[in-house]
């Protein structure tokens, strides 16, 4: 059995509202070397082999929505 991650993000030229929020939240508490912060997910498959393509289509049927988001698959060691 092998660990799949997919990390899920917005792509850069929206705005990630949740993102700016953590940031001002971040200065506010005296953090002030925070300049940005973005939001996504982390994913993380169980599969008995890793075929990258069948993973690849995952994401694009369901686990992102390739319109908005863009995503990166890692092979967990």
């Amino acid at each position: 059995m092998s660990t799949v991650r997919v990390f899920v993000t917005l792509k850069p030229s929206l705005l990630d509202s949740a993102g700016r929020t953590v940031a001002d939240s971040l200065g506010k508490l005296g953090f002030d070397e925070v300049q940005g912060a973005r939001i996504g997910k982390v994913i993380e498959l169980q599969v008995e082999r890793v075929d990258e393509a069948r993973i690849r289509e995952m994401c694009d049927t369901l686990l992102a929505n390739p319109v908005i988001e863009d995503y990166r698959i890692e092979v967990a060691p």
